[in-house]
């Protein structure tokens, strides 16, 4: 019998004790409920589905959030999360790894403390981050000037980013309950983050981040090349190619988006599937869900077995070696 295809999972998130949305407020604010039976979440909710869907390591991440406040309270907030966070990863250390939570983005000196305390002193496999701080007019994109400090500092700590959209709204309401912001936002929301780091000039400057887009980055590859032309029109300093070659830069998880169709366009993107890697956004969705999307991943690539080896975990091991045991 072949030997079963390892897998790293790295879009896996964490719903801690203190994040206190409803089911009924979460369907009325987002559009989305999130499976009943994922909640409350622990980790022995996805250890029981990372058995069932022969997973090996899940990454966990705080879900994208756009909300919050710069003071003392966010920051003990962050602290909490994150402790609590690698006490789990301490305790299952071969299932987890975790991504960092940071302290609302305007508090730069409470950013780069947590940073520091994440990476140090926790041995957190990365940082996560929202597309964007703040809410309506008063949002900032995680390219913005005013975060440049904290880019400089994850640049030199050659950092993993998981950066996934977050759940901002529209102007308009979303088009029916069926199509919440979780459907139709978020995927766009990153992709916005991705093409700001890129006109922006960040991710060129700051080369050394590896930012992992989630969703396939949404519309990125779809809309890149309007990036290329358009946006050198409108004032970007970078050539056309400078700006695909950016946005080849980047990683790219598979959670909720591997379809025949998606990933034809980002193959031919990238042109190679060294930057394509796992992820199934359990718990915000149901087993059958992520499921669904493993094997369309798995019978895209099943003409071509090594790459889907490296997509599963050959290419997550590279940003985590802790890892490097699971290829």
């Amino acid at each position: 019998m072949p030997r079963q295809i390892r897998r790293i999972d790295v879009h896996h998130h964490y719903f801690p004790a203190d994040l206190t949305v409803t089911k009924a407020q979460s369907s009325e604010k987002f559009g989305w409920d999130t499976p009943a039976e994922n909640l409350p979440w622990s980790p022995e909710v996805s250890l029981k589905f990372m058995n069932a869907a022969s997973i090996d390591v899940a990454i966990l991440s705080f879900p994208a959030l756009s909300s919050g406040f710069v003071g003392q309270e966010n920051r003990d907030q962050a602290r909490q999360r994150n402790c609590a966070m690698a006490e789990i990863v301490e305790f299952h250390a071969e299932r987890f790894g975790f991504f960092a939570t940071l302290p609302f983005l305007d508090d730069i000196e409470g950013v780069l403390t947590e940073i520091a305390y994440a990476l140090d002193v926790l041995k957190a496999d990365g940082i996560g981050l929202s597309s964007s701080y703040g809410e309506g007019m008063d949002a900032k994109y995680v390219g913005d000037d005013r975060y440049d400090a904290i880019w400089a500092e994850l640049d030199r700590r050659s950092a993993n980013v998981f950066l996934h959209g977050s759940q901002t709204p529209s102007s308009t309401p979303h088009p029916a309950p069926s199509l919440g912001i979780p459907v139709v936002e978020v995927p766009n929301e990153t992709f916005k983050a991705a093409a700001h780091l890129v006109v922006t000039g960040r991710k060129r400057k700051y080369p050394h981040v590896r930012v992992i887009l989630a969703h396939m980055g949404g519309s990125t590859p779809f809309l890149a090349a309007r990036v290329a032309v358009l946006s050198r029109h409108m004032g970007c300093t970078l050539s056309s190619e400078e700006i695909l070659e950016d946005f080849r830069s980047f990683y790219y998880d598979t959670a909720l988006s591997a379809h025949e169709a998606t990933l034809t366009a980002l193959n031919t993107f990238l042109g190679n599937p060294n930057r394509l890697l796992f992820g199934t956004d359990f718990p915000a969705v149901s087993s059958e869900m992520a499921g669904w999307y493993t094997q369309n991943l798995e019978r895209f690539h099943a003409s071509e077995p090594d790459d889907l080896v490296k997509i599963m975990a050959v290419n997550a091991a590279r940003l985590f070696p802790r890892f490097q045991s699971y290829t």
